[in-house]
């Protein structure tokens, strides 16, 4: 790690690779055992989670307010998927997965099938299911639309359900010009976004927990990191005797 200036995850890479290799020879009868279970692994630092500025995604919001209504079918299903990213925190198949009855209209909730096939109900905003209806009504307009109860509830211009680098493509085209956002632009990163927003707006972990659909809440509690930097941050320009370099002022 020295020498070569490798992480400690690049050297962790190595050695699980190394040791697969190793386990492959003990079936094929090369070795006794695994050499590489006797190497002490480098400590990884935790990498914190990627999320972008709550006004920077306001500006985008705001920016494509009226495409749900007069907007190209396109430029109104990336609108869609921004808005069901963004407003639910969901997984990018569980967003591919959505069919039209996941929505319960009277409860204002979405049911989705998350990892593991367990399923879990989310709460919708009124102006999200305003916007669901708004995009309904587009994808009823199409040539070949599928509009049966267990149709897919975003479509391809063709009718078809969403696939992963539909997804992915029509988020990084959807940011790639917001002020403000930088670095990856990913499904993944939105939902992370949603969950910091939540936490920072005082929600408890429990709750997020179980809008996100983690198993477990230390999956949850990363986002606790997040919250306590920018708390940080905040404290440190703020505070009286750090503008004053520690000292009274006197």
């Amino acid at each position: 790690m020295d020498e070569r200036k490798e992480s400690a995850r690049t050297v962790n890479l190595h050695l699980s690779v190394l040791s697969g290799f190793c386990k492959f020879l003990i079936k094929q009868g090369a070795l006794e055992s695994n050499p590489v279970r006797l190497v002490s692994r480098p400590k990884q630092e935790k990498r914190l989670p990627a999320f972008y500025r709550e006004d920077a995604m306001q500006a985008y919001f705001e920016q494509t307010k009226g495409v749900l209504e007069y907007g190209r079918y396109e430029d109104q299903l990336r609108r869609m998927i921004l808005g069901l990213l963004y407003g639910t925190g969901l997984r990018r198949s569980e967003l591919i997965g959505l069919n039209r009855n996941s929505v319960d209209w009277s409860r204002h909730t979405l049911r989705v099938l998350g990892k593991g096939d367990k399923i879990r109900e989310i709460p919708l905003l009124p102006s999200l299911c305003d916007e669901i209806l708004l995009y309904l009504q587009s994808v009823d307009s199409l040539k070949y639309a599928d509009k049966t109860p267990e149709a897919p509830l975003l479509q391809t211009p063709k009718g078809g359900r969403l696939y992963p680098v539909y997804v992915d493509r029509a988020v990084k085209e959807a940011l790639g010009g917001v002020s403000g956002i930088s670095g990856r632009k990913s499904p993944h990163v939105l939902r992370h976004t949603l969950a910091t927003e939540l936490l920072d707006g005082g929600a408890d972990l429990n709750s997020i927990k179980e809008m996100l659909g983690h198993s477990s809440l230390a999956a949850t509690q990363v986002y606790t990191h997040n919250s306590i930097e920018r708390l940080q941050n905040v404290y440190n320009s703020a505070h009286p005797r750090a503008k004053n370099d520690g000292n009274h002022g006197d």
